[in-house]
């Protein structure tokens, strides 16, 4: 059993992020995430390593991934593929939870290396 709690929280400038199951508390496999995201906020270009699965609870949000840009809504799922340029836009603010294989990093573009994704960890 894993419950939510403060420790797990990161507070970025576009979103928090709630870690849920993960190495770090249980999970060998996958993580699992809660993010919120305020009317405006936009994150930064960037690629996950591994393919993400983003279930809308409330709000919505505009997604762009290798040059197209979709909606997604409360009750829709997205799928997100591995390795490929997407910034996440939130026209209203949203929830969603997010499921990952335990293992993936974030590339940014114009900068070295990769970035471990704290809430998943």
């Amino acid at each position: 059993m894993i419950s939510a709690s403060p420790e797990n929280v990161t507070v970025s400038p576009n979103a928090t992020m709630t870690g849920l199951a993960a190495p770090s508390r249980g999970s060998s496999e996958l993580s699992t995430w809660h993010v919120d995201m305020p009317a405006g906020g936009t994150g930064p270009e960037h690629s996950v390593s591994r393919e993400q699965v983003w279930q809308l609870t409330a709000g919505s949000l505009e997604v762009t991934c290798d040059g197209r840009t979709e909606k997604v809504s409360a009750g829709q799922t997205l799928v997100l593929p591995p390795g490929v340029l997407r910034r996440i836009h939130a026209p209203e603010r949203f929830e969603a939870y997010v499921v990952m294989r335990a293992d993936g990093v974030a590339s940014v573009p114009g900068t070295e290396g990769t970035r471990v994704l704290p809430w998943a960890r």
